[in-house]
């Protein structure tokens, strides 16, 4: 099916954006600390057209799903729920928004931890900006979808995601700066390439376990008399600090270290050594990892192409990212083959996402 099929009319504007996966610095983006993510080449588009009466009419291609929503109703849960809060912080500003028909497909994978949600963020802000010809640039983008995810998808996000999928590219590594928005664009390790694998286990815990962590930092910030733990680069600091707040403090103060020296520009080799600490460090400290995913970063770190391997997204399930030599003699799809075949020998059923076979 296609925008023409459901709605009997062409789409008047089409925009996409692209998933992304995080190499380090996961759960500082809403510790306001620093991220280092790229934009991967599975993307979500979204058509849109203007609707022949007074109802949003959204559809997801991939869900085989279609909401009915006025400007008035309550939002919805499910896919519709991104694309009305795009539409709503909009209409915050001030716009205008019209009645619309919007089409949505995507092939990022959902519930991996690739962002699926901020690609559909981006790509309807994006659509809309097209659409209504509003005044946006990039970062407002990113900084609207944000809102759109914490106040109609009721998920306290940092701006990480949003930022990634608004303005990283495959190429580079996306240094952010969380608090500030200062961003560089960092090349990968030389002669390293990055492999994303599905643990196939879904991220049933994600969404109350990240609210769980975020409120469990903001209280180890508050009793530190800081803004944010990104503000504590002392580790001696934390020691005050009751458990498992003392923990949580410590994943955000040692991650945000990884991240900075990894943007100064390290070998593939240490990159891949901060990889592994961080996947520690989310496993001990952070209590975001579970059985399956720490098997399959044990079988990617015991691999000997691979520098080094972590969970990325915030966890409970979903895929994970390592750092491979493009060198050796397998080929990184050969190596996720080979990772998989050991992987589902132990029950599980993985799937690789990066790269994809024709690459």
């Amino acid at each position: 099916m296609d925008f023409q099929q459901i709605f009997n009319a062409a789409p008047q504007v089409q925009a996409q954006a692209p998933g992304r996966v995080n190499l380090l610095g996961e759960h500082t983006d809403y510790n306001d600390g620093f991220v280092l993510p790229t934009a991967i080449e599975q993307h979500t588009a979204v058509y849109l057209g203007f609707s022949p009466n007074t109802q949003h009419h959204f559809y997801s291609q991939d869900l085989e799903a279609q909401v009915n929503l006025t400007s008035t109703d309550p939002v919805s849960e499910g896919f519709a729920s991104y694309l009305i809060g795009c539409v709503r912080v909009l209409e915050q500003l001030g716009h205008t928004i019209p009645p619309l028909n919007v089409f949505v497909t995507s092939t990022v994978p959902i519930g991996a931890g690739l962002s699926s949600s901020a690609a559909l963020e981006v790509a309807m802000l994006r659509a809309l900006r097209s659409l209504l010809h509003l005044n946006l640039d990039d970062v407002d983008i990113a900084k609207l979808a944000q809102q759109a995810e914490i106040q109609y998808a009721g998920v306290q996000c940092g701006i990480m995601d949003q930022m990634a999928s608004s303005l990283a590219d495959t190429k580079h590594l996306l240094f952010l700066d969380t608090r500030t928005l200062d961003r560089q664009l960092v090349p990968l390790p030389e002669g390293a390439a990055i492999l994303v694998i599905d643990s196939g286990i879904p991220r049933t815990l994600a969404a109350s376990g990240y609210n769980q962590r975020r409120a469990e930092c903001e209280e180890a910030a508050r009793l530190l008399g800081v803004k944010a733990l990104r503000d504590v680069t002392d580790l001696d600091a934390i020691a005050q600090l009751p458990e498992p707040l003392q923990r949580r403090a410590r994943h955000v103060i040692t991650e945000n270290d990884r991240v900075l020296e990894a943007k100064q520009g390290v070998s593939a080799t240490r990159f891949g050594e901060l990889m592994n600490a961080s996947h520690a460090s989310l496993r001990d400290d952070y209590e975001v990892s579970i059985a399956g995913l720490d098997q399959l970063v044990t079988i990617l770190q015991s691999t000997p192409e691979v520098f080094g391997a972590r969970l990325t997204g915030a966890g409970f399930g979903g895929a994970c990212v390592a750092l491979v030599d493009v060198k050796a003699s397998p080929m990184p799809y050969e190596i996720a083959q080979s990772v998989l075949e050991q992987y589902r020998s132990t029950g599980h059923t993985g799937q690789l996402l990066i790269p994809t076979k024709s690459d």
